[in-house]
């Protein structure tokens, strides 16, 4: 491989590398280029409007699905099991809607069942439905929590996140490392002490 062609990555290997970019789109991202500084007419720059194009249509997903379908499917067989199912530290990706900056972190969700539960693959693919979306981690928090109250009917539901904004840690203030926190809990979670201490330590916090 030469030296050219091992500095290269052009991104397009995933599920949207063929779709077709309107020319309104590809001239749009072509402006934002020359209000940065740099000229999209330019080699290197010829074929990104249409990979920036694609990749926020994968970055903004979940815009085309309805999280809730991820949760319709529960099983009953639960053997008397009636305590905290809680998946920890799940790793996403989202954009805030202010700056469209990345917002990375993990989210810990939990929630006490009542007669059935769900398969623990779905709480995550609930999480990942709404943070491919333009978002606010306060949004985003209330969004999975209210989902899983809705579609499960459980008992107590808790959902925290932890993530670091581009925002801040690429511009502006620029505090690299610095993790904003974000709780929901509803049901037991919120009126129990006990319950809300028992869910929040499991989690670390």
């Amino acid at each position: 491989m030469s030296k050219h062609q091992d500095h290269h990555h052009d991104g397009d290997d995933g599920p949207l590398s063929k779709l077709p970019v309107p020319d309104d789109v590809q001239d749009a991202i072509r402006t934002l280029i020359r209000w940065a500084g740099d000229d999209p007419s330019r080699e290197g720059l010829i074929e990104t409007p249409a990979r920036v194009a694609r990749a926020w249509k994968e970055y903004c997903q979940g815009y085309a699905e309805d999280p809730g379908v991820h949760l319709a499917k529960v099983f009953h067989e639960v053997g008397g099991y009636e305590e905290i199912v809680l998946l920890k530290d799940i790793p996403f990706q989202s954009h805030c809607e202010h700056h469209m900056a990345t917002i990375t972190g993990k989210a810990s969700i939990a929630y006490l069942p009542r007669s059935h539960v769900v398969g623990i693959s779905k709480l995550a693919r609930v999480l990942h439905g709404f943070a491919q979306r333009l978002q606010i981690q306060e949004r985003l928090t209330a969004e999975v929590a209210q989902c899983i109250w809705d579609h499960l009917k459980p008992q107590g539901v808790a959902v925290v996140i932890e993530a670091q904004h581009g925002c801040m840690t690429g511009r502006g203030v620029r505090t690299p490392g610095v993790a904003m926190i974000t709780s929901r809990l509803m049901g037991v979670f919120l009126e129990d002490q006990s319950s809300r201490k028992e869910v929040l330590s499991l989690m670390g916090y």
